[in-house]
C-alpha cells in the first residue's frame, strides 16, 4: 500500500527579505509543517546568506507583478521585512495589497537614539550628507552602502573609508579605500577602524539594529561627529511590528519555537 501524501501547508508567507529580522522570521516558521515560507530577495549582495526555506531573487516586475506573484502562488501573508532604506518595495507592497486583499505586515525594526556624548546632525538625503559632509571632517567612515556612494563621487578633497558586502562601482570619489566585510561588528572593531584610519567623521543611516550599531558608539568614544540619513517616508495604514516576535504574534505563530497554535484569518 502507498503512503499518503503529505498534506499540503495551510498557508504561505512571503517574506520581502534582506533583513537580519527577515532571516530571523524565516527560521521561526520553518519548523510549522503548516506553513510554506519563501523569502525574496532583490539580489543586490552577490552571495547572500540565504534564510530556511524557499528564496527566490531578484525583482518582481513592479506593483502587478508583485501582486500576480502572491495570487498564482497562493500567498496568505506578506510580511515586509526590507531594509529600512528600500522604500520603493515597502510601497509596491502596500499597493499589492491593496489590489490582491492579502494581508501585509511591515515589520521595521527601531531606528537608533542619540545617548549623551553625542554628536550627531540629521539629514534627509545622500545628497544633503555629501552638503554637509567637507565641513564636519576630513576622514570619512562612510557607511551608507555602495548603492549611494556616487553621490559623494564629487568631493575632491575628502578621504573615504567605505565599507561594504561588495565591491562598489564607478562613480567613486577620487580618495577611496574599499573594506570589504559582512556584519556583524564589534565596538573593538570600530574603534580600532577609527584610530588606524584616522576618521574625523562617520556618515550612516538611520539603519536601527543591533549589528552596525557599535560604530556609533565608537564615534561618541572617539568624540568624533556622525552625520545619519534620516529614513524615508512610508506607506500609511499598513500595520506594523518592531521585532520579529510582534511579527510571530500577527502571524499566529508561537515566538518561542515557532510552533503552530492556529493561524489567523
Amino acid at each position: 500500500m502507498s503512503a499518503e501524501p503529505a498534506p499540503l501547508p495551510a498557508h504561505h508567507v512571503l517574506i520581502l527579505g534582506g533583513t537580519t529580522e527577515a532571516r530571523r522570521l524565516a527560521q521561526a516558521l520553518a519548523p510549522d509543517p503548516s506553513c510554506r515560507v519563501t523569502t525574496s530577495l532583490a539580489g543586490r549582495v552577490a552571495s547572500p546568506v540565504l534564510p530556511p526555506g524557499e528564496t527566490r531573487i531578484g525583482g518582481f516586475g513592479g506593483i502587478a507583478g508583485l501582486a500576480a506573484w502572491i495570487v498564482e502562488h497562493d500567498v496568505t501573508r506578506v510580511v515586509d521585512a526590507t531594509h529600512p532604506f528600500a522604500e520603493r518595495m515597502s510601497f509596491h507592497a502596500a499597493e499589492a495589497q491593496a489590489l490582491t486583499g492579502v494581508p501585509l505586515l511591515a515589520l521595521r525594526r527601531p531606528g537608533w537614539t542619540a545617548r549623551p556624548g553625542d554628536d550627531w546632525t540629521f539629514v534627509d538625503s545622500l545628497e544633503e550628507a555629501a552638503d554637509r559632509l567637507p565641513g564636519l571632517g576630513s576622514r570619512a567612515f562612510l557607511t551608507t552602502g555602495r548603492m549611494g556612494l556616487h553621490t559623494f563621487a564629487h568631493l575632491t578633497g575628502t578621504w573615504f573609508l567605505v565599507r561594504s558586502v561588495d565591491p562598489p562601482e564607478a562613480p567613486v570619489p577620487p580618495r577611496l579605500e574599499v573594506l570589504l566585510a559582512r556584519g556583524p561588528f564589534t565596538l573593538d572593531d570600530e574603534q580600532e577602524l577609527i584610530a588606524r584610519h584616522r576618521i574625523d567623521v562617520l556618515v550612516t543611516k538611520d539603519s536601527g539594529g543591533s549589528a552596525t550599531a557599535p560604530k556609533l558608539t565608537a564615534a561618541r568614544e572617539a568624540g568624533i561627529p556622525v552625520l545619519v540619513v534620516r529614513r524615508p517616508a512610508v506607506p500609511q495604514g499598513v500595520p506594523e511590528a518592531d521585532s520579529v516576535e510582534e511579527a510571530l504574534n500577527w502571524l499566529g505563530v508561537a515566538p518561542e519555537d515557532g510552533a503552530h497554535v492556529g493561524w489567523e484569518t
